[in-house]
Order: structure tokens, then sequence, then C-alpha cells
């Protein structure tokens, strides 16, 4: 367990939300530091992988279950970007679900970093614990409009076959309440991606 006393050179806004809620839009108008918390997401062939039953097929992985994702190297890599400023942090490739690298993230002497990704929330806790959380979003807007941005986004970047993103994105459209209500339970305040923007820019910055 990671020592409570890492309060340093920078502390996190973790940016939560359904998959297609605007996060990593977000993150990219606001110009901090980033570290992307899907990179963090098991390799395709391990075998602690949770599945899912979907209407009219063969049950898939459900990645969009926390037990698909390593929470524990993700606070650590979080903890040591801001107690040092800088972090090697993995890359993972989504289509082919592994990690297909590593890379240097290093803050610049910035005061604050995002993490975002659709497992965020279930790091709040632990970054308060750490004293290392500067504030915990959940990214939220209509679904029908969340369901629209995830499958555009995800046929785009080939995520996965379209059979099994459209399933996927049926599934996430319907669960998305509950996603919404799990982040709040972990600790992130609800907002919409505009009036986060106006709260957030400028951040960090002297």
């Amino acid at each position: 367990m990671t020592s409570p006393d890492l309060a340093g050179t920078a502390r996190v806004i973790v940016i939560a939300g359904p998959s297609g809620s605007g996060k990593s839009r977000l993150t990219r108008r606001l110009g901090l530091p980033a570290l992307n918390l899907d990179d963090f997401y098991k390799d395709g062939d391990d075998p602690t992988l949770p599945v899912v039953a979907v209407a009219g097929g063969d049950p898939i992985t459900d990645w969009d279950s926390p037990e698909s994702w390593n929470a524990a190297d993700a606070v650590a890599a979080i903890a040591e970007l801001c107690r040092t400023g800088s972090a090697r942090v993995p890359a993972y490739d989504i289509a082919t679900s592994r990690r297909t690298g590593s890379h240097l993230l290093d803050l610049g002497g910035s005061a604050l970093l995002v993490a975002e990704g659709i497992f965020a929330q279930e790091i709040v806790a632990e970054c308060r614990r750490l004293g290392i959380l500067a504030d915990a979003l959940c990214i939220t807007q209509h679904p029908a409009k969340t369901f629209v941005r995830r499958l555009g986004r995800d046929l785009r970047e080939h995520r996965k076959p379209p059979l099994v993103l459209l399933r996927r994105g049926l599934h996430l459209a319907l669960a998305q309440r509950k996603v919404v209500e799990h982040a709040v339970a972990l600790g992130c305040r609800v907002v919409d991606p505009e009036t986060a923007y106006r709260e957030l820019r400028g951040a960090g910055r002297s």
C-alpha cells in the first residue's frame, strides 16, 4: 500500500463518465498534462477478464467492468507523477486488446494533471486518501448523444468489429444512468462538458 503522505509537486483532477460522454475532448481542451486511464486495461488474453451476456448473441468480454482494468497500477502511476513530476506509463491498443509498450509522461512543472477514463471513479477514494486529489468529475450528456458520439468514435478508430460496437453501444446506453449514479457514490460530482471546461480552464497555470 502506498504511503498517504504523497502530496508534493502536483495534484490530480479525476475525470470520469460514460464512454463517449466527452472526457477525452474536455481533457484536450484543458491543455493540462494528461494520463489516459484506459491504457491500464488488462490484456485480452487475461483469464480474469469478465464477460457479459448481450441480447441476440454470445457473451462478450465486458470491457466496461472495472474488473477488466488495473486500478492499482493506475493509482501507482498517478502517485508517482504527483510525487516526482514524471512516470513511465503504459501504451494500450484497444483494437488488439493489449499493451504495446510504454512512454514517459512528464508534467513539465504543472501543479495539476488530469486522469481520465471510464473507470476513473474507481480511484477517487484512494487519491483522496493519498492527499493528491484536486477534483473528481463525472462528465455526462443525454444518453442518445453519448451513444452517437461513442459509436462514431469507435467505428472511426476501428476499436472492435462493427457489430460488437453496436451491441456494446446499446448495452451502454441502457446502463448510463447506473454508471453516473455509481460515479457519484464513489465521490464524483456530475457536470456537463461545457460547464466543466468553464470551471477548469486556466487551472494549474500561474
